[in-house]
């Protein structure tokens, strides 16, 4: 959980309209991680404390204005009911935009006009790195949230245990995360914010959402799990009927669970249904179903009667800026780059002299516990069969493909390598050949891979994005196959001191391989990345380490690392020599 710093709320303006005060407002969730929003508040000459509703925001694309512009018919209706209204600008959608769109699709394309520093660079949505931080722009929205939660609590004309939540959409989903995350939520209402996994992977419902929509599931729930997280709390939990990316079957179960576990608190009645007629949109009945709950379960008043909020005629969203000007954007926002600073990759402490054996394993441990919680025990081997001159492997997951060298399977393999269609490869072949003459080789292709890629599209990238929504991901299936083709090969051909390589990616995955299996005996890799930032990718992986630190934790096996002087590697050397196996190590 970051740390909660000064929040340094400013008010850069108020507006009067429909009876109510607007405030202009920028908080700092974090410091330089800005927060644009209005406050609707009425004039409240009595002093009272009112109960207070964070409105988070869909996607809304409203450029220089921000999104929160899009939704202020809401904050109307609350100011002149009686409470206090902060509608909140999302990440990506803000006057000071961030990125929502890591691995789907490109960020909007207004970054450039708005002068955003790294607006090229942020175009690039290939940051699968997302998922080796344990990083999601849900997050970003929760912590954002909370923060406004915060600020509330701050303010002379708010009650602070009368707080709701509710957005529709994306702010659907957001309302999840808040109210999950912060029980100082009293009612939720989530608008057309959640489906759940049958949808998402069995029905490719992924392909509707940017990644703002998902969290990493690390420990493998039932997505609908985080929904009663809310309970037994006040929900309205409210839907479309013709809503093509949250359908009403997936509605049904998720209704049905929450039932279920709001029962277990004998409060049932809590929970509550609403479905509108209609595709994915606010229409009036929505409207006024949202407005009643919040009156009947914050309010604790269930027969003032509501009117729609369509009555008040938007204003102007240039009216509404907190910076009115581009020249009044901070100039110390980090924004753009939140990404790379939200979740600070790990420090890794390098054992103390005669500590090494117990510092692995305490590495060891943690990287099962964060990135590999299913590799706690020794992988099994797989199942092989022959097919025409190739051996197929049936792994835990899918399949492997192991294609031995020409001189067939009686010979035992010198090295068993990861199988590219590129000439790198050779460079492997060649280097051992140099070594002996006499070796032989066997390729293995896992699943995903060389032969048999996954398709990648973006958006989609389907496969890659379903992975990690089952606490899983497309490099660690392969580091999977190739270890199960491994301890076929040697339970098959009953082979001895099995030698691994790879190249590029492809070497860090035999290394990890290395880690798991223990009758691998020696690795040899060529030029291999620097950092999981260019992969293989693990979730939450550089919240342990990252691959020089990995590539240490082999000592004291023999490693080769051909391209290996870059300075990153020194990390590398330093652990090989507290382990006592300087000599062990070779970079050429």
């Amino acid at each position: 959980i970051p740390e909660k710093t000064p929040l340094k709320a400013t008010v850069t303006g108020t507006i009067e309209a429909h009876g109510v005060v607007v405030e202009k407002l920028h908080f700092q969730s974090k410091p330089g991680l800005y927060v644009t929003a209005n406050v609707y508040r009425p004039h409240n000459k009595e002093g009272r404390k009112l109960p207070a509703i964070v409105y988070v925001c869909g996607h809304s694309g409203k450029g220089r204005d921000g999104c929160k512009t899009a939704f202020q018919d809401h904050g109307f209706w609350f100011a002149n009911n009686g409470y206090v209204c902060i509608i909140l600008d999302t990440l990506q959608l803000g006057e000071i935009p961030g990125v929502h769109h890591g691995t789907y699709g490109r960020p909007w394309g207004h970054l450039t006009a708005w002068g955003v520093k790294d607006a090229e660079k942020m175009k690039n949505h290939n940051r699968f790195w997302w998922h080796d931080l344990g990083y999601s722009p849900a997050a970003v929205e929760c912590w954002n949230g909370i923060r406004a939660i915060d600020y509330l609590c701050t303010r002379s004309d708010v009650d602070p245990d009368k707080i709701g939540v509710t957005g529709i959409s994306g702010g659907g989903a957001a309302t999840f995360w808040i109210a999950a995350a912060d029980e100082r939520v009293k009612v939720a209402v989530p608008v057309s914010g959640m489906s759940d996994l049958d949808f998402y992977i069995k029905q490719k419902g992924v392909n509707g959402h940017c990644d703002c929509m998902f969290l990493h599931n690390t420990y493998q729930w039932d997505w609908t799990t985080i929904a009663a997280l809310v309970a037994p709390r006040p929900m309205l939990f409210a839907n479309s009927d013709k809503d093509p990316i949250f359908p009403m079957d997936a509605n049904r179960r998720i209704i049905a669970k929450l039932k279920t576990a709001y029962g277990l608190y004998g409060k049932e009645p809590l929970v509550e249904e609403y479905v509108s007629v209609g595709g994915h949109d606010y229409r009036p009945d929505l409207r006024i179903a949202i407005f009643n709950f919040f009156n009947k379960r914050l309010k604790g008043d269930p027969t003032t009667k509501v009117e729609d909020s369509a009555k008040y005629t938007p204003l102007k969203g240039r009216e509404l800026r907190v910076f009115p000007e581009d020249k009044d954007l901070p100039k110390d926002a980090i924004n753009h780059r939140i990404d790379e600073v939200f979740i600070p990759a790990a420090k890794v402490v390098l054992p103390a002299k005669g500590k090494f054996a117990e510092w692995k394993k305490g590495m060891i441990d943690k990287l099962r516990s964060k990135s590999f919680p299913d590799f706690r025990g020794r992988l099994p081997a797989g199942k092989g069969y022959l097919s025409m001159d190739s051996l197929f492997v049936r792994t835990a997951e899918r399949h492997a493909v192991v294609i031995p060298s020409k001189k067939g399977m009686d010979l035992a393999p010198l090295l068993v390598l990861v199988d590219i269609p590129n000439p790198p490869e050779k460079r492997i072949e060649i280097l051992v050949v140099n070594e002996n003459a006499k070796h032989d080789l066997v390729l293995v292709s896992p699943v995903g891979d060389s032969g048999f890629p996954w398709s990648r599209q973006s958006p989609p990238n389907f496969v890659e994005r379903l992975h990690v929504l089952l606490g899983q991901s497309v490099d660690k299936g392969k580091i999977r196959d190739f270890t199960e083709s491994i301890r076929f090969l040697k339970e098959e051909w009953k082979l001895q001191d099995l030698r691994v390589g790879g190249y590029g990616r492809d070497g860090v995955l035999v290394a990890y391989a290395a880690l798991f299996e223990p009758s691998i005996k020696e690795v040899i890799i060529i030029d291999p990345p620097k950092s999981h930032k260019d992969g293989p990718h693990f979730l939450n992986v550089m919240r342990v380490l990252d691959i020089p630190e990995a590539l240490g934790l082999l000592a004291p096996t023999p490693l080769t690392i051909v391209g290996g002087n870059d300075p990153a590697f020194d990390r590398t050397a330093e652990i090989y020599r507290l382990a006592g196996a300087a000599d062990k190590l070779k970079r050429k």
